[in-house]
């Protein structure tokens, strides 16, 4: 019914010849085309009346579509702070994420969905060592050289034809709103490992990806202790996450604890 009224409006109407140009691309603020209905005079660039009716139709169909489209635009989890007040530091991990007991750090949580997701905090040994700042470590660049080399030596395997490639993508430090400062590093880790490696001929043993992860780590000092927090993400899930993700690293704080 809406198709017939439509066609006898149109029908209706005059013909329509421009008094000026037409650009080919005529956009309007949503990027649809749109019909400029002027007096118009010029035959050169008059418009047929079947093209109308085409865009007319055209533009009445998709725009609920792309209205539906916005609506519906998954919004982010959010984020929920964890204070440690005992062991002298907090930070803010997304509110969906669930804790994980004896994963061995001193608190580990991880997105219940994305297993290779997660979120640690390390804190060194107070009698193995006395750090007064974070710059006891060297300048940013050593630090992100030492931070490399312990997730290389974590990741260590024993398997056959295993290989490990790794680079530190970025190293940087700050002073937060707590006066204190924290380095951060960033690297990237992808393992590799061979779909046949009992395999004597060199040709039947073929690398494969086996993942591909960034691990960020934010360093601070306190309590004469040095504290890491650690998150780990595969590089895709990074790219759509990574808003959320930089806020909680740098969400991490050190605190004094009081004895």
């Amino acid at each position: 019914m809406a198709s017939l009224q439509t066609a006898t409006v149109l029908n209706s109407l005059p013909p329509l010849t421009p008094t000026r140009s037409l650009p080919p691309n005529s956009l309007d603020s949503t990027g649809r085309h749109t019909l400029l209905l002027r007096n118009f005079s010029t035959k050169a660039f008059a418009v047929p009346r079947r093209k109308a009716m085409a865009l007319f139709l055209s533009t009445y169909i998709l725009s609920p579509i792309a209205l539906h489209e916005t609506a519906f635009a998954e919004p982010s989890v959010g984020l929920r702070e964890y204070i440690d007040s005992f062991d002298g530091y907090s930070f803010k991990y997304p509110s969906n994420w669930i804790q994980v007991r004896g994963a061995g750090a001193d608190i580990f949580v991880r997105d219940p969905y994305i297993l290779d997701e997660n979120i640690s905090v390390e804190i060194s040994s107070p009698s193995s060592s006395k750090y007064k700042s974070v710059e006891d470590l060297g300048p940013p660049e050593e630090a992100g050289k030492k931070v490399l080399k312990q997730y290389l030596t974590e990741f260590m395997s024993t398997r056959i034809g295993v290989k490990r490639e790794s680079s530190i993508l970025s190293t940087s430090s700050r002073v937060a709103d707590d006066g204190r400062m924290y380095y951060q590093v960033e690297v990237n880790i992808k393992s590799f490992a061979n779909n046949n490696e009992l395999a004597v001929m060199p040709n039947d043993r073929v690398a494969r990806l086996e993942w591909n992860r960034r691990y960020l780590s934010v360093l601070g000092v306190e309590n004469n202790q040095l504290y890491e927090l650690r998150l780990q993400t595969p590089e895709n899930v990074f790219v759509e996450e990574e808003y959320d993700l930089r806020q909680v690293m740098d969400s991490f704080r050190v605190s004094k604890v009081l004895v």
